[in-house]
């Protein structure tokens, strides 16, 4: 297939758009109530390009695919009018034009994506679901449908790791779930302190790789903070017996090397991965020590990805990224 064009759509190209709408909406089954689509006119596409703009997928210079963006809600960008040409469905052609919308939330600066999918089209509701957007709400006939964007960010000291982590508390609630992941040394146990200081939680806290799990009450009032090192563990079934259910409604919990296995708590969770900038220590036995702890000098890129609809609408990256 020849290479595809994702253009972003100004009012110039209000025609071509109107075009690929008609016959992409067109060719859908007859619902009730029928789709506004088929009265787009290329006056009233044209007014949205002028303003929130839109994306237009071309091959060989002809119409592919487009969509329209709606900025009406405050740190969030709107998808509407998501189409493809009928004849080449299943081409990697709304695959494309998403990747590029979700760079273009980025870009301006958006938390998340919203859109609002027909429940009548099974095949479109089981696309947005395979690309982990979340159902957030329903106004029959419509499901919306929402994804809060992933972020990384360089966090050059344990101070501005800290300061980062206690960022991220502001967020939290009791009941959430982290899972971090990294190198040895990279910094988890220092994020969980800032976490846990800006929380407002008994401390001291520290590695708790012989303990596996450490309850910190809070001292004002809110939701404690359990700190669970998966270190050790072989598998999610050892990670069971430790029990966390008990606790992990009212707690906030924070699992370091928890990847693969912390996931089964909760629906929704965290990701924070800490790596380390520059040569990295490797022990091929996998035993942490002193001696093999990387130079805190090097500076540490924390990536943060959402998962599940309790992120949905959350402002993470405008909160971590200010």
């Amino acid at each position: 297939m020849t290479a595809l064009n994702v253009i972003d759509a100004g009012p110039e190209h209000a025609e071509r758009i109107v075009e690929i709408i008609h016959r992409s909406f067109g060719a859908r089954p007859t619902l009730d109530p029928p789709s506004t689509a088929l009265d787009e006119t290329a006056e009233s596409v044209a007014k949205v390009l002028g303003t929130a703009g839109g994306l237009l997928v071309e091959r060989r210079g002809l119409p592919m695919g487009a969509m329209l963006f709606d900025e009406s809600r405050p740190g969030q960008l709107g998808l509407k009018r998501v189409c493809v040409d009928p004849d080449i469905q299943a081409r990697g052609v709304a695959s494309a034009m998403l990747g590029v919308a979700e760079d273009t939330a980025e870009e301006r600066g958006k938390d998340g994506i919203w859109l609002d999918v027909r429940e009548e089209l099974p095949e479109t509701v089981q696309f947005w679901s395979r690309r982990r957007y979340h159902p957030v709400g329903r106004d029959e006939p419509f499901i919306e449908f929402g994804k809060t964007l992933w972020l990384a960010r360089e966090v050059p000291t344990p101070e501005e790791m800290r300061a980062f982590a206690a960022k991220l508390a502001t967020l939290l609630r009791g009941g959430d779930l982290l899972v971090l992941s990294g190198d040895l040394g990279a910094g988890k146990t220092t994020f969980t302190q800032g976490l846990g200081e800006a929380m407002g939680v008994r401390g001291p806290i520290t590695s708790p790789t012989f303990v596996i799990a450490r309850t910190h009450p809070s001292l004002v009032g809110g939701p404690p903070l359990v700190h669970v090192d998966a270190y050790r563990l072989g598998d999610a079934a050892e990670l069971d017996d430790i029990d966390l259910d008990a606790t992990s409604d009212e707690a906030v919990t924070v699992v370091e090397w928890g990847e693969g296995m912390a996931e089964q708590l909760s629906d929704s969770w965290l990701h924070v991965r800490i790596e380390v900038r520059g040569a990295r220590p490797v022990d091929p036995l996998g035993t942490p020590h002193e001696g093999d702890l990387v130079d805190e000098a090097e500076p540490r890129v924390v990536t943060v990805k959402p998962q599940g609809s309790r992120w949905v609408g959350v402002p993470l990256r405008s909160t971590l990224l200010s």
